[in-house]
């Protein structure tokens, strides 16, 4: 298994989905910078992915 650690499409699309806090913007941007960075754009990912799931009901 390979995993593209780099792949950012699901930011791209994500800050197109709704408006978003200018530091939720950076982060999803620029990437983490640290712990609580990391936590806060995987509660992102989790928000991303429910939206997409009831986007395609």
């Amino acid at each position: 298994m390979n995993t593209n650690w780099t792949d950012d499409s699901w930011q791209e699309e994500f800050l197109e989905m709704k408006t978003h806090k200018t530091a939720d913007v950076r982060l999803l941007i620029e990437g983490p910078r640290g712990l609580i960075d990391s936590w806060k754009l995987g509660e992102l990912h989790e928000e991303y992915m429910r939206l997409k799931n009831n986007k395609n009901l």
